[in-house]
């Protein structure tokens, strides 16, 4: 993880996120050399691309949300799946959950993470097995952000998701309508969320928090 750590901090810098400005992250800029590089060059270079670098719109919606209702993870065990930049987790940890683990398949994240939990001061365990592929865990809350981009990806979490609510667990997703988001699920918020025009398709973007389990029936 040390050359993941070291990449990270020659390739981003830190900076507070547009709508959760509460939360500073290392993150890709205009003047950051990772905004520059082509997926080519990423490939040649063995990085796979770097969804931990920006703080996407879903994940930001879901990071305010929490800030701006603690009681939703105060005290509880928290687990936010395809955690990117720790954004969520970061979010959790300030509302006063009792415990945050923040999983993601990718080591580049899990060393961003760690590293934007210290730049925030909070305590967060980092994972990354793939927990889709198991039974879920018992905890408290899931949370997960930006969890739609392919269909597959989607598909697998919602029927994580559904297990993990028939357990007991509460479940909340911040998503900004993407194309393979699933229906049904009970709309908590909106939020208009400030974002990179250039990784999003506009500056401002709509964006839900989501919920499923019984507590939100």
């Amino acid at each position: 993880m040390s050359d993941a750590r070291a990449f990270i901090e020659a390739n981003t810098a830190p900076s507070p996120v547009p709508s959760v400005p509460e939360i500073r992250l290392w993150q890709a800029s205009a003047v950051t050399p990772i905004w520059e590089m082509t997926e080519s060059e990423l490939d040649r270079a063995q990085l796979p691309p770097p969804f931990w670098a920006f703080p996407w719109a879903g994940g930001q919606a879901l990071a305010r949300y929490l800030l701006d209702h603690p009681d939703t993870v105060r005290g509880k065990t928290v687990v936010d799946i395809a955690s990117g930049s720790g954004l969520v987790a970061i979010a959790a940890a300030m509302a006063g959950a009792a415990s945050v683990i923040a999983n993601d398949i990718d080591s580049y994240s899990a060393a961003a993470i760690a590293l934007n939990a210290d730049l925030n001061g909070v305590a967060i365990a980092v994972e990354t097995g793939d927990l889709l592929a198991g039974a879920p865990r018992a905890v408290d809350v899931y949370l997960a952000g930006d969890i739609a981009y392919e269909k597959s990806m989607s598909s697998a979490m919602l029927s994580f998701f559904s297990r993990a609510a028939a357990q007991g667990s509460s479940v909340l997703i911040g998503d900004p309508h993407r194309s393979y988001f699933p229906e049904g699920l009970k709309r908590m918020a909106d939020y208009d969320i400030v974002t990179v025009a250039d990784i999003e398709d506009s500056g401002i973007k709509a964006a839900t928090v989501w919920a499923i389990g019984k507590a939100y029936e």
